[in-house]
């Protein structure tokens, strides 16, 4: 499970000109699948997400969490964080989950931090539906986690 995680001052998503998501500080996280991951690995992210602390003190370290700065979380499906393009110009999606596998560990994901966070804190996409995602990166900050169902070791 791989996840590319932006700090930002706000971010939404819209589907079908609606806006389905929408916060300020916090932390847009686009999440892709792989077929190895399972429910241990949106466990480890659940815990891993709230606590990542990379929101800056008042010495200007980052060294506070979402949960310190009481920030709000959008989680966005993407499969495409799998593609490969080493091969030809297209791009394949062979290392991504299929629909069936992906969507529940998707889902469970929301709900995990809902359970965590509270749900007005928690806001998501809707699996795959085309959207406009629209955020506002802070820093920029942006980092990538892979659980490891993906090949990477957890600490």
């Amino acid at each position: 499970m791989k996840a590319l995680i932006q700090r930002v001052t706000e971010a939404s998503v819209v589907i079908d000109g609606e806006t389905v998501a929408r916060m300020g500080r916090g932390l847009l996280v686009l999440l892709g699948i792989r077929h190895e991951d399972g429910e241990q690995d949106v466990l480890w992210l659940a815990r891993k997400l709230p606590q990542l602390r990379i929101f800056e003190d008042d010495a200007g370290a980052m060294n506070r969490s979402l949960e310190d700065v009481g920030g709000a979380v959008i989680v966005v499906s993407q499969f495409t964080l799998y593609a490969d393009a080493r091969h030809g110009n297209r791009p394949g999606f062979a290392a991504a989950a299929r629909p069936g596998q992906a969507e529940p560990l998707y889902d469970s994901l929301v709900t995990h931090l809902r359970a965590r966070l509270g749900p007005e804190r928690v806001g998501s996409g809707r699996f795959g539906a085309e959207m406009q995602v629209r955020l506002v990166n802070d820093g920029p900050v942006t980092i990538e986690l892979e659980s490891r169902g993906s090949g990477t070791s957890r600490a």
